[in-house]
Formats: C-alpha cells, sequence, structure tokens
C-alpha cells in the first residue's frame, strides 16, 4: 500500500487529463467496504490508500498531458521519440490541436523548430516540419533585459533559461526579435537544417527586426551560407519576373491616379525614372533622388508614400520619413547619423542610419528639406553622391538602391501663380474646343464644363523650361548655395494647383469619407447634391491646397451636422441631405419611416 498526502490536490491535477479513464477514476474515488461515504477514506484528509496498480495507471495517464519543457528540450536534443510522443498527447485543452502545439512559442518567444535549428539538429528540423511546423515563425526573443520586463522576470533567471532551454553557445543577452528559423540554422551553421527548411518553403529573403536576412548570419565561406545563397538568388529572380509581370500589367501610373488626385506630369516624371531604375537603365553607382516642388497639401508626401507602397508591397520599414524642421541646428547632425564616440547617444546610433541598415532600399522621405542645416545638407549630399553613409560607430551603410524623395516649399508661390496660369491656358482651349468665346471669362468657361468630366481627359500641364531655369533654379542656388547638391537630384517634380475637374473629385472624396464615418459610427445616411460640390470646391485656396477643401468641408458642412446631433434632429437610421442654394449648403432630414427629406433650420435655438 501507499499513502499520498493532499489527496484532492492530487486527484485535480489527473482529473486535468482527457486520457485518465472512468475506471482509473472511479478506482481513486472508491470509498472503502460497503462504499459507506461517511468512512475514515472519504471524510479524514490526512491519507489516501491505495494499490501500486491503481498508482501506476494514475501515473501513466498523468504522463499522456503534453509536456511543454519535455518537448522544447527534445527538440534541443534531437530525441524525436519524445517529440512524436508529446504531440501525440492532448494539449492543456482539448481544442489546442497538433498543429498548434508543435508551433507553439515558448514563454520567452521561440519555438521548438527554432530549438531545433539552433542546436544543429537537422533530423529533429525535418520531423517537425513534417508534423506541421512552420518555418515563418517569428522569434519575440528580444534580450535579457526586454524580455525580462516582458515576462515579469528578473533578467538573471531569463539569462539561465535562454542558456538551459534554448541554446548554451548563443549570446543570451543579444536580441533575436524577428528571427526565423532559418536564421538560427545559418547562425549555427547547420547545412541539413538550412536544406530542409528551404526545401520546405521557408523564405531566404525575409529580414529580422534589425531588416538582414539568414544569409547576413552565414560563416562565410560555408556549405551552409552557400546553400541559402542559391536559394536566396532563385527568390529574388522569381520575385523580381513576378514583380515585372504585374508592372507590365499594372503600370506605376496606373497605381499612383489610383490615390493621387490630379498631379498628372508629376505622376508621369516619377513612374519615367522609377521605370529606369527598376529595369536597369539607370546609374546603378548613385541612388535615384527627387525633389517635390509645390504648395502644401497637394500630394507631394502621398506620393512618396505610395511610391514606397509599390516599391515594398506594403512593408512599413520600406518608408522611412524624417521631418527635416527636426535637424535645423548644426548638433542635430548627430541625431541623423549618430553622434561619435564618447558621446551621450553613440550606442544609439542615428534616425537616418538605424532605419537604413534595416531597408537598404527604403524609399527615404526628408520632407521640408529647406529647414534643415547646411551641414545636415552636407551628409545628404554624401548620400546622394555616393550611395552610402557612414554612421557614428563608423560602420558603412551601402544604400545604393534606396530611393531618396526630398520636398519643399521653396518657389511655392511662384509655382502656384504660374501653375494656376496653365490651368486657365488649358480651360480656354478646351472651352475654344466646344465652342465657347475667346472673350468669355473664367467663370463662364468653368460653367461650360460638366461636373462629371473623368480626370484623364484633362490636359496634361508641363512646366517650361523658361519658368524651370529663370524662376525656380536661382530660388533653389539662394537658399542651398551650392550647384553640387542641386546636381545630385535626378528629377525636380512640380507639384501645380488642382483643377476644377480635381477640386470638385477632392471635395467628393471628402464629403464619402464623412458620410463612412456617419454611418458606422451613428447610423446616419448621408447624401449631397451635385451643387454641393461647386459650392464647396469655392473654398480652395492655393496656398494650402487639399487640407483646405478638408477644412472646408468640416467647417460648412460637419459643423452643422454636429449641431443637429446635438439638438436632437438625428436619430439612428435618419438621412441627411446636403443641399445648395445660393452658394450656401443647407441640411435636410429624414426621419425613418418617411423617404421624405425636411429642410432642417439650424438658426434657431
Amino acid at each position: 500500500m501507499c499513502s499520498i498526502r493532499r489527496p484532492t490536490k492530487f486527484l485535480g491535477m489527473l482529473k486535468k487529463s482527457s486520457r485518465i479513464s472512468g475506471v482509473v477514476l472511479r478506482r481513486m474515488h472508491a470509498v472503502g467496504p460497503g462504499g459507506d461515504p461517511d468512512n475514515e477514506y472519504h471524510s479524514r484528509v490526512g491519507r489516501l490508500r491505495f494499490g501500486a496498480g491503481a498508482l501506476g495507471l494514475a501515473l501513466l495517464a498523468a504522463d499522456l498531458v503534453f509536456n511543454e519543457k519535455r518537448f522544447f528540450k527534445a527538440a534541443k536534443v534531437g530525441n524525436l521519440d519524445e517529440i512524436r510522443q508529446q504531440l501525440a498527447t492532448s494539449g492543456k485543452n482539448e481544442l489546442e490541436t497538433e498543429n498548434a502545439l508543435v508551433n507553439r512559442q515558448h514563454a520567452l518567444g521561440w519555438t521548438a523548430l527554432m530549438v531545433a535549428a539552433a542546436n544543429d539538429q537537422a533530423a529533429a528540423v525535418r520531423e517537425l516540419l513534417r508534423l506541421g511546423a512552420r518555418h515563418d515563425v517569428r522569434e519575440r526573443y528580444a534580450g535579457a533585459s526586454v524580455s525580462a520586463n516582458n515576462a515579469g522576470l528578473h533578467p538573471l533567471e531569463v539569462l539561465q533559461r535562454r542558456e538551459d532551454e534554448f541554446c548554451p553557445t548563443m549570446n543570451a543577452r543579444a536580441s533575436f526579435l524577428g528571427w526565423t528559423a532559418l536564421h538560427y540554422a545559418a547562425l549555427s551553421d547547420s547545412s541539413g537544417s538550412a536544406t530542409a527548411l528551404l526545401e520546405a518553403g521557408a523564405d531566404p529573403t525575409a529580414r529580422d527586426h534589425a531588416g538582414r536576412r539568414a544569409l547576413h548570419y552565414a560563416r562565410d565561406p560555408s556549405p551552409t551560407r552557400d546553400i541559402i545563397l542559391t536559394h536566396t538568388r532563385k527568390w529574388e529572380e522569381a520575385a523580381a519576373a513576378a514583380a515585372a509581370e504585374e508592372r507590365r500589367r499594372f503600370p506605376l501610373e496606373q497605381r499612383l491616379k489610383q490615390y493621387i488626385v490630379g498631379q498628372q506630369a508629376a505622376i508621369e516624371t516619377v513612374s519615367a525614372a522609377v521605370r529606369r531604375k527598376e529595369n536597369g537603365w539607370a546609374d546603378d553607382e548613385h541612388p535615384l533622388v527627387f525633389l517635390f516642388l509645390g504648395s502644401s497639401g497637394i500630394g507631394k508626401t502621398e506620393l512618396a508614400k505610395q511610391l514606397a507602397r509599390y516599391m515594398h508591397r506594403d512593408d512599413p520599414a520600406a518608408f522611412i520619413r524624417l521631418d527635416m524642421s527636426e535637424y535645423q541646428e548644426k548638433h542635430e547632425v548627430a541625431k541623423l547619423i549618430g553622434a561619435p564616440p564618447g558621446y551621450v547617444g553613440h550606442e544609439e546610433g542615428g534616425q537616418l542610419t538605424r532605419a537604413l541598415a534595416r531597408r537598404a532600399d527604403a524609399v527615404v522621405l526628408f520632407d521640408e528639406v529647406d529647414k534643415a542645416h547646411p551641414d545636415v545638407l552636407t551628409v545628404l549630399l554624401q548620400l546622394f553622391d555616393e550611395g552610402r553613409l557612414t554612421d557614428g560607430k563608423g560602420k558603412l551603410i551601402e544604400c545604393k538602391n534606396a530611393i531618396f524623395v526630398m520636398t519643399s516649399n521653396l518657389a511655392a508661390d511662384e509655382i502656384a501663380q504660374y501653375g494656376l496660369k496653365l490651368r486657365l491656358e488649358a480651360e480656354t482651349r478646351a472651352a475654344q474646343r466646344v465652342g465657347t468665346p475667346q472673350s468669355a471669362t473664367l467663370e463662364d468657361i468653368r460653367a461650360k464644363h460638366p461636373v462629371d468630366i473623368p480626370n484623364d481627359t484633362e490636359e496634361c500641364l508641363e512646366v517650361t523650361r523658361v519658368f524651370k531655369d529663370t524662376v525656380v533654379q536661382p530660388i533653389l542656388k539662394r537658399h542651398f548655395g551650392r550647384d553640387e547638391f542641386l546636381g545630385r537630384i535626378n528629377e525636380i517634380v512640380y507639384f501645380l494647383p488642382f483643377s476644377r475637374q480635381e477640386l470638385l473629385t477632392l471635395v467628393n472624396l471628402e464629403l464619402k469619407r464623412w458620410a463612412d464615418k456617419a454611418f458606422t459610427k451613428h447610423s446616419v445616411e448621408l447624401r449631397w447634391e451635385g451643387g454641393v460640390l461647386g459650392a464647396l470646391a469655392d473654398g480652395y485656396d492655393v496656398h494650402y491646397g487639399a487640407r483646405s477643401i478638408k477644412h472646408e468641408v468640416e467647417r460648412r458642412v460637419v459643423n452643422q451636422i454636429a449641431l443637429a446631433a446635438e439638438r436632437g434632429s438625428l436619430v439612428p437610421g435618419c438621412g441627411v441631405l446636403l443641399t445648395e442654394q445660393g452658394g450656401r449648403v443647407y441640411l435636410a432630414v429624414r426621419r425613418p419611416p418617411s423617404k421624405d427629406y425636411t429642410p432642417l433650420d439650424l438658426s434657431v435655438i
């Protein structure tokens, strides 16, 4: 016979296993001769006695529960039988499948597949992949200090667990955030693990949190590096072929026009330069550099964002935006590339160099570059001229494949006035084609244009060489003070004021945005008549671009709707119709179940 103290706790532990049979549980609950529930075996907590056979069955049943620690250890030492046995058991709950178990991440971030790859257990890697392990899971271990803080543990405990439960030969203090099993196979020089992962479809171009591929960590020379390099080239060739086919079917111009209102000349200029670069008809020794000129709120920043989306398939790390108004002082160069040795912040690096180290082929936006200190421009000149940059630690960062976009408001007034002149000339020519007299005013000409003219039928306006050389270039030279800086810019792109049709499109888009918000948040249907678009478009300010349209809609439409809601005129399920009379915008409300709109007089308090 055997005695076990705390029988209630022991029974509870055994009951957690879904594999314990009812026979075993009934044997454990036996109350003695006669089944009297009031005898000493049931009422006394002191001791519980049962046969050795029942204890053996109970321990066997408890062993059938998934043991995470044993599972990870089996992956570490390559015990295939133990791996299979653990995955054949039930999880912590009946809904946890075998596939979920094999991909379970350790409390500190890694998976069993990563453990096997890090410890050069190629057979275990193959077995785990066969059992459903995912090769694309990302490591969450961010170093001892950060991981300890995230897990609520002491850093020394995290260090010990990393060495004992993961791999003793890897630096437990370093961050491995974003690593895949292939990264670990490369670092551990496990050619067998790398081969198994790549044959299973692992992506050799996947980057960790620092922007590095698995190839970066492979020993050179080594068979592991050769294997990964071969597959990397195959992936890059396949990706390039797929991208080329997508560009052929869906050109960059077409994609940009989906998100950018107007600016046809700017879109065509940028697309042509990018096409040269993508197809190998550009200078490989220098990055592509743009300078976007024009008023605020006219699409400069949005075009840079959409270019990054196109080039890198929505990867957020591939778009780097730096507000150059934060670099107006001489000492702020260190913030850009990192402080030199011995200075505060040396170990942190610079904002630009850190980002480029992660994605050397990113689209980098230097917003309002005219506000930067001249010493910052010197750094940018080196970057544009050589396609590389040395950070505060002395590390050289190659970025010849990057695309650099600078925006500026220099000559914005001159460009705006010139653009308005071009618009008037274009509208005059369009009016003459439909029979409008040459003596007609601008209002007469616009009245002849229907509201629903598609944007792509409008004339593409081009800035003349005379205007560029005699007006814009002197302003740029006077500000930047150096010809070599301007000489490294591949394309100066001009953003012109919006046409009347483009303004109507902007107003319509802004109203649609508010209509979606009204329906989603308040269950209110918002509609508008065609005359409302023209009335709101009249609020356009050439110096503020699309932002002036946004403010006009908020001031003349949203304010009225908010006031109507405050006065109880709007209820869930109602409809709001915007009307125009004499250049003013009015509200009419339809309350269910009525289908008629009633004008709303908001002047009455």
